[in-house]
């Protein structure tokens, strides 16, 4: 098992990318950011590193918040030549970055290699070409397969970002993107729900009544099975659901769509709901009047359901008195031990 890192997270300017895709308000996603120096880099991972325990638990400077290749040269070079620095000294172990699949060849990558960038994460979102059109993507399912190849050949870990409920989506060319994406054998993915921003070509189809996202409850339902698939494919989801901050907490810029903080939380609540339901199920559901779960503690809040409403829905269901669970260390995360106290 990888040893967990310490993210520093750096936010770039959103200038590197110049599409205007149909969901992207940059400014909106990640607050107002002001042009970043090669010297608030210094400051920025320095300022981390003095809160970080002085072990060896890996340390990585993440450069997040738009197409990093897509910025001029000089401007990568001086971003990175600080990060490199840092990493040569041993402060920190990895350098990562997020761009766009038509922003990468041999030369960016021969750039990237030489300041000791180690991980390389594309904005796929699908593989559905006329979904990529219709949501102004600017790039192909081609450029994604050519990028994905020549990140993996280079030596570069790949991560491969996708969205569920774009403009033109449904659930076949949602599963179909998943299973390419695991054809291309990325290291890990990320997983985000299609949300209605303001100032957004989106926001202008949703306003016009020629756009509807997803339904939260729609939203969990494919994101079950997109991480069931993942998982079967021993490929890590290092995230599902948007990053949570006051400008979608509090409704600053979120027009409509399927956001929830807990996203995460409430997919995976779901999928052990089903688990238990089956077991149940198989062991006869009638006149259960107290039920044991034992589980990993680690996965304890998740088998209760969100704010328990696994425990809930299952009381109600089968008209059980009680729910005990109850933590066990020799279970690990994929597994459920169930008893079942019946009444006479």
């Amino acid at each position: 098992m990888s040893k967990k890192s310490y993210i520093i997270p750096i936010f770039i300017p959103h200038r590197g990318c110049p599409h205007d895709c149909s969901f992207c308000n940059q400014r909106k996603i990640a607050g107002e950011m002001k042009e970043i120096t090669g010297e608030d880099i210094y400051k920025i991972t320095n300022k981390y590193l003095d809160f970080f325990p002085s072990n060896h638990i890996k340390k990585e400077v993440a450069f997040y918040g738009g197409s990093f290749t897509g910025l001029e040269m000089e401007k990568q070079i001086e971003l990175l030549k600080p990060a490199f620095e840092m990493k040569e000294k041993g402060l920190i172990n990895e350098i990562r970055l997020s761009t766009r699949p038509d922003y990468i060849d041999d030369s960016i990558l021969v750039l990237l290699k030489k300041f000791g960038v180690t991980t390389i994460e594309l904005g796929v979102q699908s593989t559905d070409n006329k979904v990529l059109e219709l949501n102004h993507r600017g790039h192909t399912k081609e450029d994604v397969v050519f990028a994905s190849k020549l990140i993996k050949d280079t030596g570069f870990k790949l991560g491969l970002q996708m969205m569920v409920g774009l403009l033109g989506d449904n659930i076949t060319s949602i599963i179909k993107t998943a299973k390419d994406i695991i054809s291309l054998n990325p290291n890990f993915v990320r997983i985000y729900p299609t949300i209605v921003i303001e100032h957004t070509y989106l926001e202008k189809l949703y306003l016009e009544g020629k756009y509807e996202p997803f339904t939260l409850e729609k939203t969990i339902e494919i994101c079950k099975e997109l991480l069931i698939l993942f998982k079967k494919n021993k490929i890590p989801v290092i995230r599902l659901g948007l990053q949570s901050n006051d400008n979608m907490d509090y409704g600053k810029s979120l027009v409509a769509g399927p956001y929830h903080p807990s996203f995460r939380e409430l997919v995976e609540s779901e999928i052990y709901k089903d688990v238990i339901e089956k077991q149940i199920k198989k062991k006869d559901a009638d006149k259960i009047r107290i039920l044991n779960i034992h589980c990993n503690p680690t996965i304890i809040s998740r088998v209760a359901g969100f704010k328990q409403s696994n425990k809930k829905y299952f009381m109600d269901k089968y008209n059980i008195s009680d729910i005990k669970i109850i933590a066990d260390n020799e279970l690990d995360k994929n597994q459920l031990h169930i008893e079942i106290n019946r009444s006479h």
